[in-house]
């Protein structure tokens, strides 16, 4: 604690913070839910390559760079593509849980309003997965993009025709790059240090790796984060939350501390 560093008022964390047991139901219903709802897409393999053939065709058209830039990286040697797909298939969900565990322990205000922008977005993905299902360009062969976690591993996917565990005609928008983004956002607002900008870091790289691994189109990040922007737009952020307070205080607040050793994690 340094000399402008100022008391937070006693008890603030624990009014805002939710109660932990419902939380941990809320959160568990709302991705069994989501879970129940991808499997509820599955099975309109005709319809996913004809829309698939749409999205390639529109980003020609607009005159997108093609994935195959992206990924001619990756396939410079095996390692890059294995690392490639590790991070593809290992850090989109715990980043985004050990995220909201930080907020609701150390910033519980912004993580009510985080959790209410991942949930809305998480929605409405789940609706364009219903009614637009969209191969991804790894099963498009007018990509000529090789499918890198079957040839390279680790792979989270097994043969669309009897893989019954997860939906894979559900490319746009793509979540894993919609999720990232706001675990961004949501650290850039909560924190005050001068290098939060850096967790941009993890939604560029997210991007880099879902393209590359030809998991996903350009338009399917783009879609994602406009659903994200349009959740942002209606979910306004909470008023009084510790930042705001530490500001008007003209100091610090103790939840703001460990402010250097996030932003030190990144690196």
């Amino acid at each position: 604690m340094n000399a402008r560093t100022e008391p937070a008022p006693a008890g603030s964390d624990a009014i805002a913070r939710p109660p932990l047991v419902r939380e941990l139901l809320l959160v568990a219903g709302l991705f069994l839910v989501y879970k129940f709802g991808r499997q509820l897409a599955t099975g309109h393999t005709g319809e996913a390559l004809r829309n698939a053939h749409r999205v390639w065709d529109v980003e020609r058209a607009v005159h997108l760079p093609g994935e195959g830039a992206v990924q001619s990286l990756l396939l410079h040697g095996d390692g890059l593509a294995h690392v490639a797909n590790t991070y593809y298939a290992a850090v989109h969900f715990p980043a985004t849980v050990a995220f909201l565990i930080w907020l609701y322990l150390r910033r519980p205000v912004h993580y009510v309003w985080a959790r209410r922008v991942l949930a809305a977005v998480t929605a409405a993905a789940l609706v364009l997965h219903l009614l637009f299902p969209l191969a991804p360009p790894r099963m498009l062969a007018a990509t000529g993009l090789v499918d890198t976690a079957r040839v390279y591993g680790p792979s989270v996917y097994g043969d669309p025709a009897t893989d019954s565990l997860s939906n894979q005609f559900a490319a746009m928008p793509s979540l894993h790059f919609g999720w990232a983004l706001m675990v961004a956002v949501g650290l850039i607002v909560a924190t005050r240090s001068r290098r939060r900008w850096l967790w941009l870091a993890h939604p560029l790289l997210t991007l880099l790796v879902i393209v590359g691994t030809a998991n996903h189109y350009w338009l399917d990040a783009l879609v994602a984060a406009a659903l994200l922007g349009l959740a942002l737009a209606v979910l306004h952020l909470p008023h009084g939350t510790a930042s705001s307070a530490g500001r008007a205080r003209g100091g610090l607040v103790p939840a703001q501390r460990d402010e250097r050793a996030l932003a030190g994690a990144g690196r």
